[in-house]
């Protein structure tokens, strides 16, 4: 049983007990007063009597969260649930709290986590920035998530005797409701859209109600758009898949779980990501939505400017059979369509919303047609949960959802102007970044940023640093002008541009390539902005100057 011994002015509770090594042991806990000591003393008698005390452990923070990582992150979680879990684990956790033993973090323990989080600075990565300057309370909602999953793990390996995270007082959250736009404002947008790839994007959000993921991954196999099922106003398409880039960690730590299809790289790379089209996260959200006629048009007219495309572009052309793709066949990005999303906002004076806040554009408007037909509704979104349209329910009627389309069609697609789908030819000149950031919202694929180095190695080699960087904010500035091509590829393999790209196979960029192209994109700068050609000899008379044997000039 425990003792009460006292030290000094302070008390220590003592008892014996037998580790997981089958080993006796004694222990001591010291308490600033008898009665603590006295508690103490009683819970473990009390805990030791009825069979649930737990031998002391010296096991780690960090050490356990590798144990619940491995035993069960990899059976548990998806690809970009791991992803996004390790990277809590390894950016906010283990920093603050992973020295601690497990058995030392207390609900009190909690609390001061909780408050040391409030003051931390989110992680950057290389092409991609934190957006606030502490961690706002959601991230810290998903810190707290991912320990309590631990923690009841911890009480289910007998670790500790409960879970400290129950009941965690989170920092409160601003309720600011997400801004949408009316489908006048639509109708607005779609008519000042330019960009093909943009266009269908739209249409396809707010009609079908799809995730960008959804909409990026959709393939022309689940596209069924023929006279017979548009005369029979069965126009739909099947939502199996989503595109997404993966941590290659995910990837080594899961195996190919989830991954229907890996594109393969462009070049070889060493490469922290992979872009691949996987399975939905939810078995929900695996379904079928039925077309407003108009829409199967648009995808028709659509598809058929696609099959121009790869006949000109022949076998230059990486055909992955995708609805939305780049001009070489490769996929087409979020950051693309959201690129082209900014500068429709911007050009056409449209309020400023993100591009998922169509997909609740789309709910609240089918809600409205269909005077709140939640199970109709929620067949189209796909939500695992029907709370998170309105109300449980348990089956979706399907012939409600058709006629949701023939009601889109009715109420939205009644003017023959919206029939009609534009090919991305020279997008809009986008509105100058904002001052703190030159370059604002562009990010790098690694197959880009491979490229580049490439180039850069190539033309630049023997340049000074500064020679090298300038070579890529000559490209960097190219993009932004948008009187150039519209994509790092096309710029750099754009004719008589770029005189190495004929021998880029023989490219072997090394670090300082890699440095010149991150110095390029987030400063500080060598160029103006402006200056979008170099040579060995001026292109033009707007000479700037010259840096190694390069000439660099203002555009013409």
């Amino acid at each position: 049983m425990a003792s009460i011994q006292k030290r000094g002015k302070k008390y220590a509770v003592v008892y014996t007990y037998t580790d997981s090594a089958d080993v006796k042991r004694q222990k001591w806990e010291t308490y600033g007063t008898k009665k603590e000591a006295a508690a103490r003393k009683a819970q473990v008698e009390n805990e030791m009597n009825n069979g649930t005390f737990i031998p002391p452990s010296s096991v780690t923070v960090r050490d356990f969260l590798a144990d619940f990582v491995e035993l069960y992150g990899s059976k548990r979680w998806g690809l970009s649930a791991y992803s996004g879990n390790t990277g809590i684990i390894n950016n906010y956790i283990n920093p603050v709290i992973g020295d601690m033993n497990v058995q030392d973090v207390t609900r009190r323990t909690v609390d001061s986590f909780i408050a040391q989080l409030q003051k931390m600075k989110p992680v950057s990565t290389t092409y991609r920035n934190a957006r606030s300057e502490f961690l706002p309370p959601n991230t810290i909602e998903k810190v707290c998530k991912v320990l309590h999953c631990a923690f009841r793990q911890a009480v289910r390996w007998d670790m500790v005797p409960k879970n400290p995270f129950d009941d965690v007082l989170l920092p409160k959250k601003e309720k600011n409701p997400r801004a949408i736009w009316t489908a006048d404002i639509i109708r607005q947008a779609l008519d000042n859209c330019s960009e093909g790839k943009l266009y269908v994007a739209i249409n396809l959000s707010f009609a079908c109600s799809l995730r960008m993921g959804e909409i990026t991954g959709l393939t022309w196999d689940c596209v069924h758009i023929s006279d017979s099922d548009i005369a029979k106003d069965d126009a739909h398409i099947i939502v199996n898949k989503e595109l997404a880039r993966v941590d290659q960690r995910a990837i080594d730590a899961l195996g190919e779980k989830d991954i229907i299809f890996m594109f393969p790289r462009i070049v070889k790379a060493k490469s922290t990501t992979r872009l691949v089209l996987k399975r939905p996260k939810t078995e929900t959200s695996i379904r079928k939505v039925w077309l407003p006629k108009t829409l199967a048009y648009i995808l028709r007219d659509w598809r058929q400017k696609q099959d121009k495309l790869k006949e000109i572009m022949g076998d230059e052309y990486a055909d992955y059979n995708l609805v939305l793709a780049l001009e070489t066949g490769r996929p087409c990005e979020d950051r693309v369509i959201g690129n082209q999303f900014e500068r429709l906002k911007k050009s056409a004076n449209l309020p400023n919303v993100v591009f998922h806040s169509l997909r609740h554009s789309s709910t609240t408007y089918k809600l409205k047609l269909n005077h709140g037909d939640i199970k109709a509704t929620q067949g189209d979104t796909g939500h695992a949960q029907a709370s998170m349209v309105t109300e449980v329910y348990a089956h979706i009627l399907d012939e409600e959802r058709k006629i949701n389309a023939q009601k889109f069609e009715v109420a939205f697609y009644a003017n023959p102007d919206m029939r009609r789908v534009e090919q991305e030819l020279n997008p809009p000149k986008p509105e100058p970044a904002p001052e703190e950031s030159r370059y604002h919202g562009l990010e790098l694929t690694d197959a880009e940023v491979k490229l580049m180095a490439d180039l850069i190695f190539m033309e630049a080699q023997s340049e000074p640093f500064e020679g090298q960087q300038a070579v890529a904010e000559v490209i960097f500035n190219r993009l932004k002008s948008g009187n150039f091509q519209s994509s790092i590829n096309s710029i750099i393999y754009a004719k008589d541009q770029f005189a190495a790209v004929k021998n880029l196979y023989l490219a072997k960029p090394t670090d300082t390539q890699y440095k010149a192209i991150e110095r390029a994109l987030n400063g500080p700068y060598v160029l103006p902005e402006d200056v979008v050609f170099y040579a060995k000899f001026a292109v033009n008379k707007k000479i700037w100057g010259t840096i190694g044997s390069h000439i660099f000039c203002y555009s013409y």
